[in-house]
Parts: C-alpha cells; structure tokens; sequence
C-alpha cells in the first residue's frame, strides 16, 4: 500500500482524470459533472489515505486551522467559484468593448489535435497564474490576502482550499481570461482543469509521494510544501499554480531529493497576521489600516517577500 500512494497515486489520479474526461468528451457527456465526480473522488480518497499513511503523523493533528479551512472550502466552492463562472463572461465583453480587438478572438490554434490544445492551454495559464501569484508574495497588500492560506501550520488536503476569495478571483482570472481572449475552446479550458486539478487537489495532501522526475514539472506536494516554509528564502519559491516549468524558467523553482522538508510551515516570524482568528474575521481584515506582508520591510515589498 505504501508503495502504491508514493509511487503511483499521483500519476494515476493526473492521467486517469484527464483519460475520464477525454472519453465523456468524445461521448459527449457533460464535461464540468466528469471533473466535480472525480475530483471529489480523489478528495475523499485522499482524506481517508492521510489518515492510514501520512507524511508528517503530526500534520493530522488540528491546530485550531480545521474551522477555517472548513469554512473557506463552503466559501470556495458553493460561493466563489459560481460567482466566477458568471463573471468571467462578462469580463470578457467588457475587455472586448474596452480594447476593440475583434481580431483577438480566434487567435488560439484550435487545428492542433486536442491534446496539444490543452498542454498549450496549461502553459498559457499557468504563465499568468504564476506571475498573480509571485506578486501575491512581493506587495504587502496582496500578501495580507494570501496569508489566510500560508495561515496553517501544517499540510494536509483540506487547507488546499484555505484561500482568500480575492485572492481566488485573481488567480482564476489570470488564468483563464487570458485564453478566453484568445479563443480558446471551452472544451479545452475544460480539458486544462481535468489534467491539472488532481494536481491542485494533492498538493497540500500529507501524503508520503515520492513522483521523481515528476516533481520536475507537476507542483507536487514534495515541491510545493516548500512554498509554506516559514523562512523567506524557502517560501518565495515555487509559485506554479499545478506546475513549474516557470518557475524553472525564472529561477525560482526549490526541490531536494533528500531532507525534502522545511522545518516549519506557516507564516514569517515577526508578522502581524491574525492567522489564529476565524476565517470571516481574517478574510474582513483586509480592510484594516495598514495591512504589511510579515517580514517585510514598512515601505514596501522589497524586502524578503520579493526575494526569488
């Protein structure tokens, strides 16, 4: 079984979700019902998994972390992402009116063979969510958003979700309207969030995965429980949304083979979050007078939290 879950659960969780997808596609099923069944799959498997064979066994532990993640993950699903699925169209003709490039449509190349479509889609989007996300880290303003997710001190599957519904729109939007401007397909919008969201789903997961030559290009959770150590250096690292290809390409990529740990996950010493309130009272504290990105310097952004 341990064997099973380090070696091979999570290639198999990406290729099988993506390979249910492309089959309900050629049936022509309904594609958004052949991402949610699997995902929650995957999920409550995962969830189950960390229970019998985890990272870390002090990660199951709660640390007054579980009502916040909880509550962000209602938030995030029943509330943010419906209000972002209506929004996002509307954003588009508003740009579309905005910037009166009708020759922007139609610019995707949808004659290449679906499977090239979607890997290109991945690369597009993930360009834009890595860059929302690395300017997330570099403004205080921002980061004060993103620390409800840095909050937990520990990893497991559910503060995947643990996320600012702000910061949410914003890396959804980077994400996609960038390809919705160019045309792509919705199927492949489609088929870029079947292949990439087992990815999201598992990177918090206190799973014990070892994926090789696979945390070279998916944001694994070996990769990405760098990204929430709480020393600086160690955590303005990794900043791909499900992989790093661009964080290779702009030199902030982190992964050890060996000792592949930091030896704390959470916020930055000396920071003034309040990551022990409730969620409603932290995602609220956004409004707060003079929110600062925790061990950064009073003037700006430029000290640790912009370090690559």
């Amino acid at each position: 079984m341990k064997f099973f879950v380090s070696r091979i659960f999570f290639p198999m969780a990406v290729i099988g979700s993506f390979f249910i997808f492309l089959v309900v596609r050629e049936t022509g099923g309904n594609l958004e019902i052949a991402i949610f069944l699997p995902s929650i799959a995957l999920m409550l498997l995962a969830v189950y998994l960390e229970r019998k064979i985890p990272f870390l066994a002090e990660w199951n532990t709660p640390q007054r972390d579980l009502g916040t993640d909880l509550t962000s993950a209602g938030v995030a699903m029943f509330v943010t992402e419906p209000i972002l699925k209506l929004a996002g169209p509307v954003i588009m003709v508003a740009l579309y009116g905005l910037l009166a490039r009708q020759d922007a449509f139609g610019l995707f190349p949808t004659a290449l063979p679906f499977v090239l479509q979607v890997l290109l889609a991945v690369l597009i989007a993930e360009f834009g969510s890595y860059w929302v996300h690395r300017w997330h880290h570099a403004s205080p303003r921002l980061w004060w958003l993103h620390a409800l997710h840095h909050g937990s001190r520990r990893l497991y599957a559910i503060n995947n979700f643990r996320v600012h519904p702000v910061n949410h729109a914003l890396s959804v939007f980077a994400g996609i309207l960038p390809l919705m401007f160019i045309g792509a397909p919705a199927d492949v919008l489609m088929g870029y969030l079947a292949l990439t969201s087992p990815v999201v789903l598992l990177q918090h997961a206190n799973l014990p995965f070892r994926n090789g030559l696979l945390n070279y290009v998916f944001s694994t959770n070996e990769v990405h429980r760098w990204h929430h150590s709480t020393v600086p250096d160690e955590a303005n690292r990794n900043f791909g949304r499900a992989i790093v290809i661009w964080d290779l390409v702009f030199g902030t990529f982190r992964y050890s083979s060996q000792a592949n740990k930091p030896q704390a996950v959470g916020l930055f010493d000396g920071g003034t979050y309040p990551a022990d309130l409730s969620y409603v009272r932290q995602v609220f504290s956004m409004f707060r007078r003079d929110p600062r990105a925790p061990g950064c310097c009073d003037r700006c952004a430029s000290g640790c939290c912009a370090s690559a």
